[in-house]
């Protein structure tokens, strides 16, 4: 009875994999956003995030009904939720971004997006590797935080790219074609948000470091 009992019990190793998984749908959607902002298959690319991101939103379903059903987690549950939260709301802003091209029937991207976008799968690929490394936290501590710190100067391109942006923007449309601006600003708007989502994931993973340490 116990023995059954206990297969019904995720594992701590469990949350790690969907971790992981939740991770790499995530590098999958920035890739995605990537190749959407190069101006290229547009309509495939859209589709592509949408179906991550509805994969995405099913392992946060998991991870949130593992940590309802687990007696022992690898770390406290607050920060299992927060931290699986915070990767989740990064590719649902993916997905508002690609509303926004869709509802406006966009079909060409400055070079500054371009650049967002690089910067987008730069973020999206240091938590990924971040994420292994948390089974172990203690031993891997020194990583997590350079990690992080470098997420933060990640989002501070992005930052910067904005705001260039929005200048350019206005140069070229802000006295003649308010709407091309409005979409303009929109998008920008949302790739800088993005970018906000992983610096939230880098503090979840700093927060986690200073608490099992």
């Amino acid at each position: 009875m116990l023995g059954w009992f206990r297969k019904l019990l995720p594992r701590e190793d469990r949350f790690f994999d969907l971790f992981e998984r939740h991770s790499r749908t995530v590098v999958g959607g920035a890739e995605a956003l990537e190749q959407l902002l190069s101006g290229k298959d547009i309509d495939r690319w859209c589709q592509k995030i949408v179906d991550l991101e509805n994969e995405a939103d099913g392992i946060t379903a998991e991870v949130l009904l593992a940590v309802r059903r687990s007696f022992i987690t690898p770390f406290d549950r607050g920060d299992i939720k927060d931290l699986i939260q915070s990767m989740d709301d990064a590719i649902d802003m993916m997905h508002k971004t690609v509303k926004t091209v869709k509802l406006f029937e966009v079909r060409e991207f400055d070079p500054l997006m371009r650049e967002m976008g690089g910067v987008i799968v730069q973020a999206a690929r240091l938590v990924a590797e971040a994420i292994p490394l948390l089974g172990k936290v203690g031993a891997n501590a020194a990583r997590l935080n350079a990690i992080a710190e470098e997420v933060m100067r990640v989002e501070g391109r992005a930052d910067d790219l904005h705001e260039q942006g929005l200048k350019d923007l206005f140069r070229r449309h802000g006295r003649g074609d308010a709407m091309a601006y409005l979409i303009g600003s929109e998008i920008y708007g949302q790739l800088e948000k993005v970018v906000d989502r992983f610096e939230d994931v880098a503090n979840e993973i700093s927060g986690i470091v200073i608490e099992n340490v």
